[in-house]
């Protein structure tokens, strides 16, 4: 799955979209241009509104002046104190109307950008609605952006096993093309599904282009380190239930030693007790010999150490 989608949609209200500029698959940078809207009503309304603000500010400069020649004769007495707090009353009225037109003219500046829509990080664009042509309303998605390329694999693990797993913990994950990759567990989920008993693990995986959001996977924890000591599984038998491996004595002569076995990892199995590690036994055809048999000894190569 994405590590995180981005919903990309329009911010401006019933623009029509003129071009697109990214298509499903494309890596966009934080800031690019993914499509562009008609903006020839927005620049309209914006001059409309830079009008304003400068009718607005002559009307401010009058007013302005007037409560400054008002100020100057309320000590003199050649003017009104009712008409001087008129004069100081219509300069404060001016300067909120300027104060309002340059909020409208800076919301209007605000929609002319919404014109130009810009992807919000970095990504990879995984699905595209927009349409050359189409007139979008506010909020309607247009792309889908899985952010920074970034995937995860979501892990169902039973609930009896989750506690052995641990953030940091590195996983091997197997792809449905046969790849493999190598992640880390980044968190385990806090709650587990009460229809499957199972939790989920997140683990990130590094970018490969083998792996795609939507597709299923099997993989590996790595839960641990630790010495054994392991036999080819054909060496081990299985008589009435018990496990036996046929020992190699004096004069090359066998005889059936019972053993108890621990893990399994591929063709190696653990034994925990009934052998020394100094003891040799018969690695193959061992269902065949009977105890006291005589065998000749073929010395084989050492198994390399299995994690």
């Amino acid at each position: 799955m994405a590590w995180q989608e981005a919903l990309i949609g329009s911010e401006a209200n019933g623009l029509r979209l003129t071009e697109v500029k990214a298509d499903v698959g494309d890596t966009v940078r934080r800031g690019q241009v993914l499509a562009t809207f008609a903006a020839d009503t927005v620049e309209a309304e914006l001059a409309q509104r830079r009008a304003e603000v400068a009718q607005a500010e002559v009307a401010l400069a009058e007013a302005t002046a007037n409560a400054r020649r008002g100020r100057a004769l309320q000590e003199s007495g050649a003017m009104s104190t009712q008409q001087i707090q008129q004069y100081v009353a219509a300069e404060r009225g001016a300067q909120a109307r300027l104060e309002a037109a340059r909020a409208v003219e800076a919301g209007q500046a605000l929609r002319l950008r919404q014109t130009r829509l810009l992807a919000p990080d970095d990504g990879i664009v995984s699905a595209r609605t927009a349409t050359v042509g189409s007139v979008v309303p506010a909020g309607q998605e247009l792309f889908r952006m899985i952010r920074g390329g970034r995937l995860e694999w979501r892990a169902e693990i039973a609930a009896a096993d989750l506690a052995r797993v641990r953030p940091g913990q590195r996983v091997r994950v197997m792809l449905v093309s046969g790849e493999s990759l190598e992640g880390r567990v980044r968190v385990v989920a806090p709650a587990v599904d009460t229809s499957t008993r199972n939790g989920l693990v997140y683990v990130d995986l590094p970018r490969h282009p083998a792996a795609r959001a939507g597709t299923y996977a099997q993989g590996e924890f790595e839960l641990g380190d630790s010495t054994a000591m392991t036999l080819p599984r054909a060496a081990v038998q299985v008589r009435d239930g018990l496990h036996h491996v046929m020992r190699i004595g004096a004069g090359d002569r066998v005889a059936p030693v019972r053993v108890r076995v621990g893990r399994q990892v591929a063709d190696l199995v653990e034994i925990l007790d009934g052998l020394a590690r100094t003891d040799r036994v018969v690695a193959s055809g061992a269902a065949f010999l009977g105890d006291n048999d005589l065998v000749r000894v073929v010395e084989a190569a050492p198994h390399a150490p299995t994690r």
